[in-house]
């Protein structure tokens, strides 16, 4: 008897994969339509069938959104709030104009100092002595692998598909001059060591295909210091004086241009030109709430500060000159938390 039975659930489960996507269609027919589903709509999707729910978790569904450009940007905050707990919200860009606190990250991540989060294909890895990840498709977190070395208040960039985990705090003194890398294909984290890695790392970019790291000004010498990673030979060169001497905030890169935000006296967006640092315009003391972060959709840049205000430039239209610049606001919220990082993650 226990033989039928698993036999009858077995055929129910193949006439379950067999069934089309939507009757009356062919499936590539079906998947092109369902996947103009906005995003904010693919929670609700996956209660209709077992197939649609395993379509919307498999790559064929985001290869098909990526191929015909309907793939959605969500920006993504990691902040500390009030009560000095680390939580994250979601900012959805096109359909909607507020932030919205995502699902609670794990409970042992909640009081950590010096976290951070990387987007790496459609999944967040939420890192810091400790290390778990997003699938941001399915919407639940699950254990990954371990860092290879515990550190906190680090760097974390994406290059060649790899994550990076730069410098920082650690277990002993030698941390702040190594970085690990971790290759989703093998699911292993690399380590490595370079004494040109600086200590106190402030921000991150990458651009043309290398990773720049600062620290803060020195009290000595009131200089800036950056060094940047070389992939061909896998070492930390000192980066260019004059790029550096204008990186005095938050970047970022757009259409391989370097955007930073220079919070010294208000806050100015200027941008990094063949060789020369031009100013394009001030924000509002009105709208900015500093310090920020900076990330990117498009040509569009979000300028995130305290208590997740937020101010959108469009730099496709922005001039250059050092007047006020024409921005839009997401509305106002009375929080405070802080902002930790800023990411984006298309689906």
């Amino acid at each position: 008897m226990e033989n039928l039975e698993g036999g009858s659930e077995g055929i129910s489960q193949m006439e379950q994969l067999q069934e089309p996507l939507i009757y009356g269609l062919p499936d590539d027919i079906a998947l092109l339509c369902l996947a103009r589903v906005p995003r904010e709509c693919h929670t609700a999707l996956k209660f209709v069938s077992r197939r649609w729910r395993d379509l919307l978790h498999s790559e064929e569904w985001h290869a098909c959104r990526r191929k015909h450009n309907l793939d959605e940007t969500w920006i993504y905050a990691l902040c500390r709030d009030k009560f000095e707990q680390v939580c994250c919200h979601i900012l959805d860009p096109i359909s909607s104009r507020s932030w919205r606190q995502m699902r609670e990250l794990p409970s042992r991540t909640l009081l950590r100092k010096g976290v951070d989060f990387e987007v790496l294909g459609k999944k967040l890895y939420l890192m810091g002595g400790c290390r778990w990840s997003e699938d941001a498709s399915n919407n639940s977190w699950s254990e990954a692998s371990p860092l290879s070395t515990a550190r906190c208040y680090f760097a974390c960039e994406v290059l060649d598909q790899k994550i990076y985990t730069i410098g920082g705090l650690g277990l002993n003194s030698s941390v702040p001059h190594t970085w690990d890398t971790f290759d989703p294909c093998t699911n292993n984290w690399s380590s490595h060591s370079d004494g040109n890695i600086i200590p106190e790392i402030e921000d991150s970019f990458v651009l043309g295909e290398k990773i720049y790291i600062r620290c803060g000004r020195s009290a000595v010498t009131s200089h800036v210091f950056a060094v940047v990673y070389e992939p061909s030979s896998g070492t930390w060169q000192h980066a260019d004086a004059d790029m550096v001497s204008g990186w005095q905030g938050p970047a970022v890169v757009v259409d391989e241009i370097l955007y930073v935000l220079d919070e010294s006296s208000g806050t100015r967006l200027m941008m990094w030109d063949k060789d020369l640092w031009v100013a394009i315009g001030r924000l509002s003391s009105l709208l900015t709430r500093p310090p920020c972060k900076l990330v990117a959709v498009g040509k569009t840049i979000y300028v995130i500060g305290k208590g997740r205000s937020t101010v959108v430039v469009d730099v496709s239209n922005a001039g250059n000159g050092g007047g006020m610049m024409v921005s839009s606001s997401v509305p106002k919220l009375t929080s405070n938390d802080e902002i930790i990082s800023c990411k984006c993650l298309a689906i």
